[in-house]
């Protein structure tokens, strides 16, 4: 099974760093991945992409058109990415960054209030791990075990004490997303 997937944000929303362990999940179940970042100078505040490929098959090109699943952040990624999920397709989107409804009706659209989660449980640093949580629930393409091996792979040494959070994170996602 291959999936491709875009998510967007803002930077600063964890954009990149949800791509880097869902890469890392991937390669601990030995599967084929690539993981393409896209960012513009501002970083912190401007928006950034990542592109990820899981698949148990090569990897032709990690250069996409179109994509199976979306996870958008913000309307400025929404106005730009919505139209480039696959006939059939998953989007999920974070209810607090999105004004605009949803146009498509020939995919799956999931919303996932991971910002308000994050507040409320006083966690914002783990907001994208929220919404991780949310896309593993939808599309179970990697464990929970690889994810948070994968985690400890991205984070540095003196942040392995937040595993517990992201963990519980992961878990709050899973249970908040729904379908729209």
């Amino acid at each position: 099974m291959t999936y491709e997937i875009i998510i967007a944000g803002f930077g600063g929303q964890g954009v990149l760093s949800m791509g880097k362990i869902l890469a890392y999940s991937g390669l601990m179940e030995e599967k084929e991945v690539s993981w393409m970042p896209s960012y513009g100078p501002e970083q912190r505040g401007g928006t950034a992409n990542v592109t990820v490929i899981l698949s148990d098959e090569r990897i032709s090109s990690p250069i996409l058109n179109e994509y199976d699943i979306a996870i958008i952040l913000n309307q400025p990624s929404m106005d730009k990415f919505e139209s480039k999920v696959k006939k059939g397709g998953i989007l999920i989107y974070d209810g607090y960054g999105i004004q605009k409804p949803i146009k498509r009706t020939d995919i799956d659209v999931y919303c996932t209030d991971a910002m308000d989660a994050a507040t409320e449980l006083n966690m914002s640093k783990t907001f994208n791990m929220i919404v991780l949580g949310g896309l593993l629930k939808v599309a179970p393409m990697v464990t929970l075990e690889s994810v948070m091996k994968g985690l400890k792979k991205t984070l540095p040494e003196r942040h392995y004490n937040m595993l517990p959070a992201n963990e519980e994170a992961i878990k709050t996602g899973m249970e908040i997303i729904r379908k729209v």
